[in-house]
């Protein structure tokens, strides 16, 4: 068997000996959401630690465990800390989490982080539906030999970011007189942030947010089938274009001092999805 496919099924086979609960949708909380789970009405939460074999975040703010509950009357789980290629894990897992989250039963994906702001006119603290991404600069989760339980050996890539969901997101966003923005999200290695070259180029290329996540997530939730959508909070402005360096703490103010307004978007937008 596979090595990967059958670490999945282990991680599958840990995570069911202890949580019989089955989501709809899997909720990737990035920095600002780390505590959304503290208002959905929570069945069970399972750290990190206790799934054998599942790799643990290192990154100061993510809590590094699973929550499994309701939106409304939505069964989702919500990964409460991603981890990232830039900590050192293989690509495989990295996305390990998004691959098990669909085993246990979750139909949409749905991705949240923050980002730097390329696109003139992107501040701080503002919100961007993702349309589109770019993901060259790290290496695909698809590379070595193709699990054909989770999906194709070429998967197409032409609409990872469902537009079914993309129109329940602009319409929660309306309603609650929440700005959103709308954009193609480009993701680098991290954990440095770019140089302002970087940033011009990705500017070149057709980017408007730049950060260390996501895009490999989708793309391997894509190979799986799943609907997928996304938002991402412009928590600083990219290099060359803020006037200030950039660090860890400024985007993590941001994020917190939006919060709320980002936690009533995903909360809106996973009620309209379960209707």
């Amino acid at each position: 068997m596979n090595q990967v496919y059958e670490k999945l099924l282990k991680c599958y086979e840990s995570v069911r000996s202890q949580i019989a609960f089955v989501p709809k949708v899997a909720l990737v909380l990035g920095s600002g959401l780390g505590d959304y789970a503290d208002d959905i009405r929570v069945e069970a939460t399972l750290d990190y630690h206790d799934i054998e074999g599942f790799p643990v975040s290192t990154v100061p703010g993510h809590k590094g465990r699973f929550i499994f509950g309701y939106v409304g009357e939505v069964p989702v789980v919500c990964m409460q800390g991603r981890v990232h290629y830039y900590e050192g894990y293989s690509m495989t897992d990295v996305v390990l989490p998004i691959r098990l989250m669909k085993r246990m039963g979750a139909e949409i994906l749905f991705l949240t982080n923050a980002s730097g702001g390329i696109r003139q006119g992107f501040h701080a603290g503002d919100f961007m539906m993702i349309t589109g991404q770019i993901a060259n600069f790290v290496p695909s989760p698809l590379i070595g030999e193709n699990i054909e339980e989770l999906g194709a050996r070429f998967p197409d890539m032409s609409h990872i970011y469902d537009e079914e969901l993309q129109a329940v997101i602009k319409k929660a966003a309306a309603i609650n007189d929440i700005p959103l923005k709308e954009g193609v999200y480009i993701q680098l290695t991290g954990p440095n942030y770019e140089s302002p070259q970087e940033i011009h180029m990705c500017r070149v290329l057709g980017a408007d947010a730049v950060g260390m996540s996501t895009a490999c997530e989708a793309i391997a939730a894509n190979h799986m089938g799943m609907k997928i959508c996304g938002i991402s909070c412009i928590a600083n402005l990219a290099a060359g274009i803020s006037p200030t360096p950039l660090t860890h703490a400024e985007i993590q103010q941001t994020a917190d001092r939006v919060a709320p307004m980002f936690k009533k978007l995903v909360t809106e937008s996973i009620l309209a999805m379960g209707r």
